[in-house]
């Protein structure tokens, strides 16, 4: 406590701020964050996740206030207030009687009086109930939702950890992590918060992590602790020096910068900087380390990863953002008609009600403004069916059957896993039909995390075979193998032949360079080695180099231990020369044991080729067989050797032990001598390994390019990982050009508003042309890094016009990657798509790093990957397999874009002309606002008469097969211009629905008003030409007919015909005479020939547009259906490859980082765990294992200690 005081304005000055105090709980607890309703005070979070939305309290404000943002919610919440109450008074209506020449009174009916007297034309129920139901359905549907997020939640927050207390350790759950509290990992589990690393049961305190839920790789990375708190911590019984650690960490606040941590650690008056180095981030995973004990920094929301998460995002789709706009457009032409009417109703008030004796004696004392008044609210009752409540219910209910569809879809089922595709959200089903950017997570989304070695070059000639099948059918015999582990997905024989008949030595030597250039760590398990290593790379060739005879089995500080073809041979490790992206290459350099000095080297091809000697043999036939990798998709490398002779060595390593002691300058001069010795090298052969990727990714992008999906990857990984694995997936087509860097910057800076481009191979000159086959490259860490035009934090998120360039660019482009991203650069990526492009965009992904960038898109899919469910958990849908977002897109997605398009245009049709009558008949009733139907048949009407076949329409309806939208992406087109529902299409619906409207009053008026039926016959007779118009719309929007489909039709017009005869009889109107006033008026109108008549007459002419525009659109319409099954596109049998194409592609760049060339150069590694293979090993011997135990040695020089480092020695 006194340290904090003292020095509290130098942590202000250097900004670390944030105190922590080791076993300090009370502290930090009285500052613990809490929350109410909005408001949060306190500093320090809990360790609890928590991703829901409501909270007992808020929800019913909350979704209620969601709800009422929608504008046909809050205008029937209007109609509603001024309908609640229910009062009625006798009056009389007045209208036109066919025959008659003025207004005569035509019945006595009751007047509904609501808040405000006089206005409500309507009963309250009819809108009363629809608006509970949308508003219920709405409301439950999110309430699952929310409370599958709490599950989730709950799930996370109750994995067990143990915590340091006062008697020790003791077992807990995850949201009981405090800051402060001192926390035991074992091997294998998850890092329950941010953690300052205290010490481990490994030598210097190292420990290894894989952080494949932060950034996405699978390869393990490095953390060690202080040395001051492992020195003390580590010298007697751990958990007891634990008990009394009173340690201070000042650092910066939380923040969401992974790569990145400023503190220092104050303890026993000391002060000890601290880095990233020292953390243990939450949502790693501790491996090969058997215990590690931290400090809790950060918890719960302050934790980086989650600071990486965003915030939760209510996603509305642009189907429903035009819907709303509709709907406003409604009201507001609602709100003028019913003026211009009210207009009418004053002037009829004031010029025709005076001459007529009835209409003088009813009006009484109102004046004429003041019945127009009342007229205005009246109209705005009786027109509030044109702007339909329920269509919201059928809205969601459409969506709802397609969420299950989904889930229901078989060849969306992955049965390895037993998951089933799952849309986690019901909104945005139509949105899937409209995707423009699929921006998706490489690592564990396309690929497998899986490195297989396929094939290799080795002295001009190639072994293995590409075909899994084959290697299925001939596996090789590796039974003479004692190290032999499994899994090898390589087959050739004759290199196990040549290897054991050791009739090649450029064979040995090359797998001799591949079992000892590298930075492995070995582990022991079952008695086989098992081997840790900085790149998956690295990995598969030590793997493959074990399973085919050379067997690394341990190092120690200048040692390695190989096992070749049964003889275990000790190599005196002289240097390392390791790894860095700028060098993309690595060497060691060994004294075998019979004493040569040789350089072994691996590396990226372009800069391997350059370094051999001149008349280096089998240069042009290793050229070849890059150039065949490539086309195999395979990622390349070249292994090298070279001899070095002692003087070579003893004043190389002279010059070099002086560099490593330089302070300027040091990394240029390291660099500097490997170059020099890193030359004149001898080419052994080249590698080819596969990274593995998932079932189907490579025909699924090729796909959805087809349907016109520009597909973005964004990963942490290096450009050459991410190239590499763009070209295996198709992302990019083998001749693709690779737009980076300057060339990038230089068309960025371009003045032509409209960047178009091509640059000539052999001028090296950028032109104006759409037809090249270009993808970008951006490095988002190196690139901010350096403060370059291109940042993408930067520049272009942050600067409107260049994020426009682009995206600009990017469209014209095959596809974009995005390298070393941060997991909010990624969202900052969707982001910046979202603004400068009108086309959704999808993003997929399935580790904690991907969450930011799936809340951010328009839709967001999770994989049930190995990295976690946390993607899934924030995710819009859920999928097992990247592969199924072909079907989830084209045929899904298609689909539900379609039916949800065709359900609102016949939706908005069916109400608008079915309430616009009122506006004819307004012309005729003297503007009283006197509904032309019968009051339950407005009620009847949207909710069973004409809701089942338009929710078939909605459920059921395809244009096309699935085999045919799979086959055919190109019609996916349509969904993404916005072809099916646009504001064109929708105005030509309205006018539509308006003629419509006009034939269904005007036609039956026409006819009948110079015959003997009354008002309600006439009312009767419109009714059945609206429900037999609007049947036969649907059933020529139907395309798709199931049994579903005619059973709705049927149904609807029997219960139509029989409720209402129900409803017209005595008996209802005897027993409630103010509901049920037109008794006996059916049986009247259905037995009357002329009445059906007029309906027949009304129906056909008011579909003849629809018909005829159908019937113009087959005639004149060029049938494609052929297309689906042909392609006039010419097939051209050509090379993929051409010798100077720039298509060879180096795979050695893996990590973020280094490897583990530095700890091993520092004397600091893991603990070999290698059991002796006969006691010890004497110390000059190389030993020859035979089949039935017999060794043959052969005498050398020195010990074989198993220890865990090399270092330079002279």
């Amino acid at each position: 406590p006194g340290l904090s005081q003292t020095n509290s304005n130098p942590f202000l000055l250097s900004g670390m701020t944030w105190q922590v105090r080791a076993n300090c709980r009370y502290f930090h607890e009285s500052l613990g964050r809490r929350s109410f309703l909005c408001f949060r005070w306190g500093r320090y979070a809990d360790n609890s996740v928590r991703s829901n939305k409501y909270s007992p309290l808020t929800f019913l404000p909350l979704t209620l206030y969601e709800q009422f943002q929608r504008a046909a919610n809050f205008f029937f919440l209007l109609i509603v207030v001024m309908q609640h109450q229910y009062v009625s008074v006798p009056c009389v209506q007045f209208g036109m009687v066919p025959g008659a020449k003025e207004a005569t009174p035509v019945r006595e009916h009751n007047c509904h009086e609501g808040c405000v007297p006089v206005i409500a034309t309507l009963p309250w129920y009819i809108t009363m109930l629809p608006l509970l139901t949308v508003l219920t359905m709405r409301g439950t549907k999110d309430l699952l939702t929310d409370l599958g997020r709490r599950r989730s939640d709950a799930e996370i927050n109750r994995r067990p950890c143990d915590i340091l207390a006062s008697h020790g350790f003791t077992s807990a759950q995850w949201k009981d992590v405090c800051v402060g509290d001192i926390v035991r990992i074992h091997k294998d589990e998850v890092i329950p918060a941010d953690l300052l690393l205290l010490c481990s049961t490994e030598p210097h305190s190292l420990c290894y992590v894989e952080t494949a839920d932060i950034d996405g790789e699978t390869n393990l990375k490095f953390r060690q602790a202080l040395d001051i708190t492992h020195i003390e911590l580590t010298s007697g019984p751990t958990e007891e020096l634990l008990l009394p650690f009173d340690g201070v960490v000042w650092c910066e606040e939380p923040n969401s910068r992974l790569y990145s941590f400023r503190g220092e650690l104050h303890w026993r008056g000391q002060c000890h900087l601290l880095d990233t180095e020292h953390m243990l981030l939450r949502g790693t995973v501790l491996r090969n380390t058997d215990t590690v004990y931290g400090l809790a920094i950060y918890t719960g929301s302050d934790s980086k990863i989650l600071r990486n998460c965003g915030s939760l995002k209510v996603k509305k789709t642009q189907v429903e953002r035009l819907l709303n706009k509709v709907v406003v457009t409604i009201v507001v032409s609602l709100l003028l008609v019913a003026l211009l009417l009210a207009v009418g109703s004053g002037l009829f008030e004031h010029l025709v009600s005076p001459n007529i004796q009835v209409l003088s004696d009813i009006k009484g004392n109102s004046t004429a403004a003041y019945r127009g008044f009342l007229s205005f609210w009246g109209y705005i009752i009786l027109l509030s069916p044109s702007m339909p409540i329920s269509l919201y219910i059928t809205f969601e209910l459409i969506h709802v059957v397609h969420c299950l569809l989904i889930g229901w879809d078989i060849e969306m089922y992955w049965e390895e896993s037993g998951k089933p595709a799952q849309a986690r959200t019901t909104s945005l089903n139509e949105e899937l039909g409209q995707v423009g950017h699929l921006l998706s997570d490489k690592t564990g989304t396309l690929t497998q995390n899986r490195l297989l070695f396929r094939k290799c070059c080795i002295a001009g000639h190639i072994y293995g075979y590409h075909s899994p099948i084959y290697c299925l059918l001939q596996p090789l015999d590796l039974s003479w193998n004692r190290f032999s582990c499994g899994g090898l997905q390589f087959c050739d024989q004759r290199l196990v032949d040549r290897l054991r008949e050791q009739t090649c030595s450029e064979t040995r030597e090359f797998f001799t360079a591949l079992s000892l250039c590298h930075t492995v760590m070995s582990e022991w398990k079952d008695g086989l080695p098992r081997y840790q290593a900085a790149s998956p790379d690295e990995e598969a060739l030590v793997c493959a180099a074990r399973e085919l005879g050379w067997a690394f089995l341990s190092r120690t500080r200048d040692s390695m231990t190989v096992s070749e073809l049964g003889f275990t041979r000790h190599y005196h490790l002289l240097a390392l020369l390791d790894f860095s992206s700028r060098r993309r290459r690595m060497s060691v350099l060994v004294r075998t044991p019979e004493g040569e000095l040789k350089l072994y080297c691996k590396g990226a091809d372009i800069v391997i080729l350059e370094r051999l000697r001149k008349d280096s043999p089998h240069q042009e036939s290793t050229e070849q067989a890059l150039e065949v990798f490539a086309q195999s998709c395979l990622r390349t490398l070249c292994v090298a050797v070279r001899c070095v002779s002692d003087a070579q060595w003893t004043e190389w390593s002279h010059t070099l032990s002086q560099a490593a002691m330089a302070t300027a300058h040091r990394e240029t001069m390291l660099e500097e001598l490997y170059e020099h010795m890193e030359k004149e090298l001898t080419m052994l052969g080249v590698t080819g390994i596969e990274d593995r990727l998932q079932e189907g990714v490579p025909e699924t992008i090729s796909c959805l390019r087809r349907a016109g999906v520009k597909v973005w990857v964004l990963t942490g990984d290096k450009i050459e990982t991410a190239v590499n694995v763009g070209y295996a997936c198709k992302l990019m087509d083998p001749d693709t050009r690779l737009l980076q860097g300057e060339e990038l910057r230089q068309l960025l800076q371009s003045p032509t508003p409209e960047v178009y481009f091509h640059m000539d191979k052999e001028s090296l000159v950028w032109s104006t042309d759409k037809r090249s086959k270009t993808a970008i490259v951006v490095d988002g860490f190196e690139l901010i890094r350096l403060h370059q035009l291109i940042s993408l934090q930067a520049d272009l998120i942050k600067t409107p016009e260049m994020g426009a360039r682009f995206v600009s660019l990017s469209n014209q482009c095959q596809s974009v990657l995005c390298c070393r991203v941060t997991p909010g650069q990624k969202a900052e990526v969707v982001e910046l798509v979202k603004k400068n492009s009108t086309s959704i965009t999808m993003a997929i992904g399935d580790g904690a790093n991907d969450v930011n960038m799936i809340k951010t898109a328009h839709i967001g899919v999770g994989l049930c990957g190995v990295e976690g469910g946390q993607a899934v958990q924030n995710a819009d849908f859920a999928l097992a397999q990247f592969s199924f977002l072909r079907r989830l897109l084209l045929v899904h997605g298609r689909w539900s874009y379609r039916r949800i398009c065709s359900f609102l245009r016949y939706f908005l049709y069916k109400t608008t002309c079915f309430a616009l009558v009122h506006i004819w008949y307004s012309l005729y009733n003297g503007f009283s606002a006197q509904p032309m139907y019968e009051s339950w048949f407005i009620a009847l009407y949207s909710t069973m008469y004409t809701s089942l076949p338009v929710q078939c329409l909605g459920i059921f309806e395809q244009d096309m097969s699935a085999e045919s939208s799979l086959c055919r992406p190109e019609a996916y087109s349509a969904g993404q211009k916005q072809e099916f529902l646009n504001p064109l299409i929708l105005s030509a619906t309205l006018l539509y629905s308006i003629y419509t409207s006009l034939v269904l009053f005007f036609l039956p008026m026409g006819i009948l008003q110079y015959s003997d039926v009354d008002y309600q016959t006439l009312a009767v007779t419109v009714e059945m030409s609206a429900i037999f118009s609007v049947t036969i719309e649907v059933i020529l929007e139907t395309k798709f007919w199931t049994k579903y489909n005619i059973a709705a039709v049927l149904v609807s017009q029997v219960l139509f015909f029989l409720s209402t005869l129900i409803l017209h009889s005595p008996r209802l109107f005897t027993t409630f005479p103010r509901d049920y006033i037109f008794f006996g008026v059916s049986l009247n109108a259905f037995a009357n020939p002329v009445v059906w008549l007029v309906a027949f007459l009304t129906t056909c002419i008011a579909v003849l547009p629809s018909i005829t525009v159908r019937a113009l659109n087959v005639v004149l319409t060029n049938p494609n259906k052929h297309r689906i099954h042909s392609s006039k596109e010419p097939v051209e049998l050509q090379s993929w490859f051409r010798r100077d194409a720039p298509q060879r592609r180096s795979s050695y760049a893996m990590s973020q980082g280094k490897g583990f060339g530095r700890l091993m150069t520092m004397g600091t590694g893991v603990r070999s765990t290698t059991p002796s293979l006969d006691g010890k090993v004497a110390a000059g011997t190389a030993r020859a294992e035979s089949a039935n135990g017999v060794e043959l040695t052969e005498t050398m020089s020195g010990n074989i200690t198993h220890g865990i480092a090399v270092h330079v020695t002279e």
